[in-house]
Parts: structure tokens; sequence; C-alpha cells
């Protein structure tokens, strides 16, 4: 039976502390105990349902750590505070000093930041490759290789990422596969695929609103016990909890996401689809061109689409700030970096969420100077801002 990750989360039964239907906020930094050993024992995580600080558990973040977990079929979760700090708390417990690394050259750019300048102050090799050859994966493979690292579907160009192969690659080679989730909450999901552990910025599609940054590490029991580790565990030394209210907030809007990214999906459809009708060159994964529009329906839950994401090239920065700025003017959205909003968003990638890559790296993925990502919102009447966008490209 294929999984659904709505149905997970509609059938996840979490009550307030008095039987309220929401949760009850936690808004406690600290938690008094009875005995002086139950406090002992907690403070080494052995004490289910218990709290001891929380920097380290609290029952808001437990919540909705639950849910995601739910959502990813995965046995548990790990909140924290962004995106980034779920990404790097997630390689850092996986990997030591001599350890090595493949990734994609295309990805966030906060994220090759990291791999790139960050990590080889430790010792910690990366190998960046084209995810879509499976052969220059399999080739970088190394005796070391802890994690192959990679989106379900990239930022900012949109290659479908073999979640089943890669994951087989991995595996053969006694290391993990992680994959960033962000563009495709619902639409993918990547553990049912073979991956080992999902990483999140729930600030994106997952919140929906753009009111606070937030990330999740979704896994197994065991990986997230290493991550909570008192002693050695990144998530819990490196300190990147999320506020309980934010946590809160983001459950409620967890449970229409099924519905956003619907519309999400259903809108930016349109949009390509009519690009296209216009003889004007669009990359979407929902189009029969697109180099991996077949691989993407085979990884798919379809009900909910083939997302929100899709760029247009205008070749040159001059063209793109011009256009941009004219469909902010018209109405159709906002000029600005980021994702998942119920407005239509809008930037030139090379020069806002991908300029840590270096100027000739992009060049050579194919990243555009010209090249505009639209985040494309909740409209209830696509069809009248796809002629605003015409009308201004």
């Amino acid at each position: 039976m294929k999984f659904n990750p709505a149905q997970a989360i509609q059938d996840l039964r979490q009550f307030g502390e008095f039987g309220g239907v929401n949760p009850s906020i936690t808004d406690s930094s600290t938690y008094t105990f009875l005995e002086g050993e139950t406090m002992e024992e907690t403070f080494l995580g052995q004490m289910e349902g218990c709290f001891l600080y929380s920097r380290h558990w609290n029952p808001s973040n437990k919540y909705l750590a639950d849910a995601l977990a739910t959502m990813e079929n995965t046995e548990s979760a790990w909140i924290t505070a962004s995106g980034m700090a779920a990404i790097t708390c997630a390689l850092l417990q996986i990997c030591n000093s001599g350890d090595h690394i493949i990734t994609s050259v295309t990805t966030y750019g906060g994220t090759y930041a990291f791999l790139k300048n960050w990590l080889p102050k430790y010792n910690i090799e990366v190998s960046f490759v084209d995810i879509t050859n499976l052969e220059q994966v399999k080739n970088a493979m190394q005796r070391n290789t802890k994690v192959i690292y990679t989106e379900s579907v990239t930022n900012p160009l949109l290659q479908v990422s073999n979640i089943p192969e890669l994951a087989e690659i991995a595996h053969s080679s006694g290391a993990l596969l992680m994959v960033d989730n962000t563009f495709t909450p619902m639409i993918i999901s990547p553990k049912t695929l073979g991956a080992d552990i999902v990483v999140y910025s729930m600030t994106k599609f997952i919140n929906g609103k753009n009111d606070c940054v937030a990330g999740a590490i979704c896994g197994s029991h065991e990986f997230v016990d290493q991550l909570s580790n008192v002693n050695d565990g990144t998530a819990m030394l490196l300190g990147p909890v999320l506020d309980p209210l934010r946590s809160s907030s983001i459950l409620k809007n967890l449970n229409t996401l099924h519905i956003r990214m619907k519309q999400h999906s259903k809108n930016a459809q349109f949009i390509a689809e009519s690009f296209q009708k216009e003889g004007i060159k669009i990359n979407y994964p929902g189009l029969k061109n697109h180099p991996q529009h077949e691989l993407h329906k085979s990884l798919m839950n379809r009900e909910y689409g083939f997302g929100g994401i899709l760029s247009i090239d205008l070749k040159n920065l001059k063209s793109a700030n011009n256009f941009m700025k004219k469909m902010q003017d018209a109405g159709v959205g906002y000029l600005a970096v980021s994702l998942g909003y119920f407005k239509t968003l809008f930037s030139c990638s090379g020069h806002s969420t991908s300029s840590e890559v270096p100027v000739e790296v992009q060049k050579e993925m194919g990243l555009s100077e010209g090249l505009v990502r639209f985040s494309v919102g909740l409209d209830s009447d696509i069809e009248d801002t796809f002629e605003k966008i015409k009308s201004c490209l």
C-alpha cells in the first residue's frame, strides 16, 4: 500500500494537557522533579516522557517532531532553529576528521558554502558531482565515504535526484543517503524511497507563512538519540533549539500542508504550461520536456503535483532585475528570497540564494546570471497572474 503523508498526519492524535484539541505550548526553559534520581536519569536520556531543560528537549518541540516523523515515515525526528542547523548538525553527527562526503554541485548556496568552505577546515573531504549522473556518483565513492547528500529537487536548477539509485550506491559501500526535501514535502517521501535521513528547512513550504525560521531532521531512533546525546550529540551541544511558541505554530500549519502543496503545484503547472505555449523556455519538472520528468513521476505521491518552484532564464542580470521589478510593481508578488509563501516570490538565484557558489562554478553547472526562480503562490486566479507576468516579460 502506497504511503500517504497527509493521511499519516490526519491519523495522528495529539491533545493538550487539559484535553485541548491543540497540544499545550510549553512556556518553560526548565522543569521540576520530585526526586533527584529522576533528574539524573532524565539528563542521561533514560526517562521517556520527562523533560529537564528546553535546549535538550521540550514538549512543544516533541509534538512537532512526532508529527514530522509521522509525515516522513521515519522512526523519529529532531527540531532545529533553522534549516542550516538541521543540515550541519546531521552531517557533523555522521562525519569525523578524515571522512568523505559526496554531494550535488547544484545545491542551496548556504549548503554549498558549508560543504566547500567550512568542512575542509576539519579535514572532511567533499566531492561535488552532477547528481543526475549516477556513474559520476559511483566513481566518486571512496572507502571513507560516509554520506551521499542531495536535494530531492535541486536548488535552483530543479534537477531531480534518483533517490532509490542513490540509496543503493550509498548502502552498497556502507554509506548513508541524506536528502533535503525542502522543495517537495509530501510530493516526495525520501525515506520510503530508500533515504536514511531527511532534512528540512521548515521556514519554507512546511510552515508556509514566512514568519519564522526553523528546521528538522528525520531519521531512525538511533540517529536521533545520537544527535541528542548530552556528551557528543551535535544537536545537543551546538544548541540550535527552536522556540516552543514557533513549534506550536508550525504544527498547526502542518495540518494544511497537503492542501497548500496541491495549490502551489496546480498554479506552477499552469504558469509553466502557459509559458511553454508562448514559446518561452521554462524549467519545471511537471513539463514533459524536463530531463527528469519521468523520474519525478516515478518518485512522487502524484496527488500533490510537481511542486511550486519553476525558473525562467533571461540570460543577463539587467533583464532579470528589470523583469522582477516590473512584476512586483504589477502585483504579481514580491522580489524576495525564500519560498513556500502564500504569495509568489521571485529572485535571481545566482545573485542571491546561490551567490555563495563561485561564478565559474555557476557557469559550469549551467546557472545563468539571468535565471529567475519563482516560488509560485496560492493565487486564486492564476490566469490573471500569468497575464500580468506575460505583460512584464
